[in-house]
Protein backbone atom coordinates (compact mmCIF):
# COMPACT_ATOMS: atom_id res chain seq x y z
CA UNK A 1 0.00 0.00 0.00
CA UNK A 2 2.15 2.79 1.21
CA UNK A 3 5.79 1.07 0.16
CA UNK A 4 6.93 3.65 -0.83
CA UNK A 5 6.49 6.38 1.57
CA UNK A 6 7.97 6.92 4.84
CA UNK A 7 6.29 7.59 7.89
CA UNK A 8 7.27 8.83 11.57
CA UNK A 9 5.24 8.21 14.42
CA UNK A 10 5.79 11.21 17.43
CA UNK A 11 4.28 10.20 20.78
CA UNK A 12 3.26 13.36 23.38
CA UNK A 13 3.75 12.16 26.53
CA UNK A 14 5.07 14.00 29.75
CA UNK A 15 5.59 10.75 31.42
CA UNK A 16 6.98 8.95 28.19
CA UNK A 17 9.14 11.18 27.82
CA UNK A 18 10.37 11.13 31.16
CA UNK A 19 10.59 7.34 30.99
CA UNK A 20 8.06 7.05 33.37
CA UNK A 21 5.15 5.64 30.93
CA UNK A 22 5.97 2.86 28.26
CA UNK A 23 4.69 3.92 24.64
CA UNK A 24 1.99 1.56 23.75
CA UNK A 25 0.16 3.64 21.17
CA UNK A 26 3.04 4.80 19.60
CA UNK A 27 4.64 1.11 19.08
CA UNK A 28 1.23 0.16 17.96
CA UNK A 29 1.54 2.49 15.45
CA UNK A 30 4.66 1.60 13.57
CA UNK A 31 3.56 -1.93 13.74
CA UNK A 32 0.23 -0.77 12.00
CA UNK A 33 2.11 1.53 9.42
CA UNK A 34 5.20 -0.75 8.81
CA UNK A 35 2.16 -3.63 7.76
CA UNK A 36 0.82 -1.27 5.60
CA UNK A 37 3.77 -0.67 3.64
CA UNK A 38 5.42 2.36 4.94
CA UNK A 39 9.10 2.65 6.24
CA UNK A 40 9.30 4.29 9.52
CA UNK A 41 11.80 6.86 9.13
CA UNK A 42 11.00 8.35 12.88
CA UNK A 43 10.01 7.27 16.02
CA UNK A 44 10.24 9.92 19.52
CA UNK A 45 8.76 10.68 22.40
CA UNK A 46 8.96 14.26 23.68
CA UNK A 47 6.80 15.88 26.27
CA UNK A 48 2.92 17.72 25.71
CA UNK A 49 4.85 20.86 25.03
CA UNK A 50 3.88 23.04 22.39
CA UNK A 51 7.14 24.86 20.82
CA UNK A 52 8.72 21.18 21.38
CA UNK A 53 6.00 19.72 19.08
CA UNK A 54 5.72 22.79 16.46
CA UNK A 55 9.92 22.50 16.08
CA UNK A 56 9.98 18.43 16.01
CA UNK A 57 6.84 18.51 13.29
CA UNK A 58 9.17 21.39 11.26
CA UNK A 59 12.17 19.24 11.25
CA UNK A 60 10.50 15.47 10.53
CA UNK A 61 8.48 17.11 7.52
CA UNK A 62 11.08 19.77 6.37
CA UNK A 63 15.04 18.37 7.22
CA UNK A 64 14.19 14.69 7.19
CA UNK A 65 11.66 14.77 4.24
CA UNK A 66 9.19 12.33 5.94
CA UNK A 67 6.21 11.90 3.61
CA UNK A 68 3.96 11.04 6.47
CA UNK A 69 3.93 12.29 10.32
CA UNK A 70 1.51 10.51 12.96
CA UNK A 71 1.01 11.68 16.38
CA UNK A 72 -0.44 10.34 19.09
CA UNK A 73 -1.32 12.20 21.94
CA UNK A 74 -2.47 15.61 23.19
CA UNK A 75 -5.77 15.84 21.20
CA UNK A 76 -7.89 16.28 23.99
CA UNK A 77 -9.43 18.84 26.42
CA UNK A 78 -6.68 19.18 29.29
CA UNK A 79 -5.10 21.97 29.42
CA UNK A 80 -1.75 20.16 28.54
CA UNK A 81 -3.35 19.23 25.43
CA UNK A 82 -1.95 21.45 23.03
CA UNK A 83 -0.77 18.97 19.64
CA UNK A 84 -4.22 20.47 17.24
CA UNK A 85 -2.12 23.84 18.30
CA UNK A 86 1.26 22.93 17.58
CA UNK A 87 -0.18 21.13 14.32
CA UNK A 88 -2.08 24.09 13.32
CA UNK A 89 0.79 26.62 13.77
CA UNK A 90 3.07 24.32 11.36
CA UNK A 91 0.82 23.49 8.22
CA UNK A 92 0.38 25.04 5.04
CA UNK A 93 -3.14 23.58 4.62
CA UNK A 94 -5.98 21.97 6.95
CA UNK A 95 -7.26 18.77 5.45
CA UNK A 96 -10.44 18.54 8.05
CA UNK A 97 -11.81 15.32 5.73
CA UNK A 98 -9.76 13.50 7.75
CA UNK A 99 -10.54 14.38 10.74
CA UNK A 100 -14.18 14.44 10.55
CA UNK A 101 -13.89 10.97 9.31
CA UNK A 102 -11.88 9.87 12.15
CA UNK A 103 -14.22 11.43 14.58
CA UNK A 104 -17.37 10.33 13.05
CA UNK A 105 -16.28 6.60 12.71
CA UNK A 106 -15.05 6.73 16.59
CA UNK A 107 -18.77 8.39 17.73
CA UNK A 108 -20.05 5.09 16.82
CA UNK A 109 -17.85 3.10 19.32
CA UNK A 110 -17.61 5.77 22.21
CA UNK A 111 -19.98 9.47 22.61
CA UNK A 112 -15.70 10.57 23.76
CA UNK A 113 -14.37 10.94 20.34
CA UNK A 114 -16.56 14.34 19.74
CA UNK A 115 -14.04 16.10 22.47
CA UNK A 116 -11.20 15.14 20.37
CA UNK A 117 -9.93 18.45 18.74
CA UNK A 118 -7.50 16.64 16.64
CA UNK A 119 -6.51 17.88 13.28
CA UNK A 120 -4.51 16.62 10.19
CA UNK A 121 -2.85 18.93 7.65
CA UNK A 122 0.31 19.20 5.22
CA UNK A 123 3.51 21.06 5.36
CA UNK A 124 5.40 21.05 1.85
CA UNK A 125 4.92 17.98 0.94
CA UNK A 126 4.04 15.91 4.32
CA UNK A 127 0.92 14.87 5.59
CA UNK A 128 0.69 15.22 9.33
CA UNK A 129 -2.17 13.48 11.16
CA UNK A 130 -2.94 13.89 14.91
CA UNK A 131 -4.12 10.49 16.61
CA UNK A 132 -5.91 10.34 19.61
CA UNK A 133 -3.19 8.62 22.86
CA UNK A 134 -4.45 5.73 23.72
CA UNK A 135 -3.28 2.46 22.16
CA UNK A 136 -7.36 1.47 21.34
CA UNK A 137 -8.11 5.31 20.14
CA UNK A 138 -5.18 5.20 17.70
CA UNK A 139 -5.65 2.09 15.81
CA UNK A 140 -9.30 2.34 15.51
CA UNK A 141 -8.86 6.16 14.08
CA UNK A 142 -5.59 5.04 11.66
CA UNK A 143 -7.44 2.21 10.53
CA UNK A 144 -10.53 4.63 9.35
CA UNK A 145 -8.09 6.35 7.21
CA UNK A 146 -5.39 4.16 6.23
CA UNK A 147 -6.19 3.23 2.92
CA UNK A 148 -6.74 6.76 1.57
CA UNK A 149 -3.34 7.75 3.17
CA UNK A 150 -0.89 6.90 -0.01
CA UNK A 151 -3.42 8.25 -2.82
CA UNK A 152 -3.38 11.03 -0.56
CA UNK A 153 0.60 11.57 -0.25
CA UNK A 154 0.92 11.13 -4.14
CA UNK A 155 -1.29 13.85 -4.77
CA UNK A 156 -0.10 16.25 -1.95
CA UNK A 157 3.82 15.57 -4.20
CA UNK A 158 2.14 16.78 -7.29
CA UNK A 159 0.76 13.23 -8.31
CA UNK A 160 -1.51 13.54 -11.63
CA UNK A 161 -3.22 10.63 -11.83
CA UNK A 162 -7.26 10.95 -11.29
CA UNK A 163 -8.63 10.73 -7.57
CA UNK A 164 -11.43 8.11 -9.68
CA UNK A 165 -11.39 4.43 -8.36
Amino acid sequence: MGAEYSCGILTMSDKGSRGKREDTSGKNLQKIMEAAGFKIGSYQIIPDNEKIISTTLIDWADIRELDLIITTGGTGVSPGDVTPEATRRVIDRELPGLAEAMRRASFKITPHAILSRAICGIRGNCLIINLPGSKKAAQENIAVVLDALPHAIYKIKGGTADCGR
